[in-house]
């Protein structure tokens, strides 16, 4: 994958806008959110959005997958990884789904592992309220990155909500305060999307 990417000119107008149901696995109470977002969006800004509405600080490397389909940003310290992917700089929605897509993964941190199934819940005709990416619904607060993954963020709730746990303290100062799991502000999620550029 060249790390050189020429953008193609694309349509500056949505012809379609997609509803996404964004859900961390293997996750209870679930983390999701629901999005419309357009199809001239390319997965590079696909990317920001979902670490915006779902409050992640990309930190980390991260891949679209759409069945045997990889997407990625090129790195050059990770040549491999590039073998089998392509640069998502170059793929808008349009391109990758297809009509009879109902879903993919987009999968953040490695090491972590925090899959994300995206479900492709219906395809609408734009308008003036859905042109842009929109946060219309969600749950629960997204972990804090570098938590653990699944297994480290269980332990993590366990010691922050639990002031006689022995690594409370510890846990409340590598977060830098308390740590609320139901908290999720859509106002605040929709107020960040405004000022991504188109």
């Amino acid at each position: 994958m060249s790390t050189q990417a020429k953008k193609p000119r694309r349509p500056t107008a949505p012809r379609r806008i997609y509803q996404l149901h964004v859900k961390l696995a293997y996750l209870e109470p679930t983390v999701w959110r629901r999005l419309w977002v357009p199809d001239t969006l390319t997965l590079e800004k696909l990317h920001r959005v979902i670490q915006l509405v779902m409050g992640w600080r990309n930190a980390h490397l991260h891949e679209f997958s759409f069945g045997e389909r990889r997407y990625s940003l090129p790195n050059p310290m990770w040549p491999s990884m590039d073998e089998d992917t392509q640069d998502e700089r170059l793929f808008d929605l349009a391109t990758v789904l297809s009509e009879d897509t109902t879903g993919f993964v987009y999968t953040y941190d490695f090491g972590d592992d925090w899959q994300h199934l995206i479900k492709v819940e219906a395809r609408l005709e734009p308008d003036e309220k859905n042109r842009r990416p929109l946060c219309l619904d969600g749950a629960n607060a997204c972990p804090p990155d570098d938590v653990g993954g699944v297994p480290g963020y269980a332990g993590f709730l366990q010691a922050i909500r639990d002031p006689s746990h022995p690594e409370h303290l510890e846990m409340w100062e590598w977060h830098g305060g308390p740590f609320d799991p139901a908290a999720f502000d859509p106002n605040a999620v929709n107020a960040a999307l405004h000022k991504l550029r188109p």
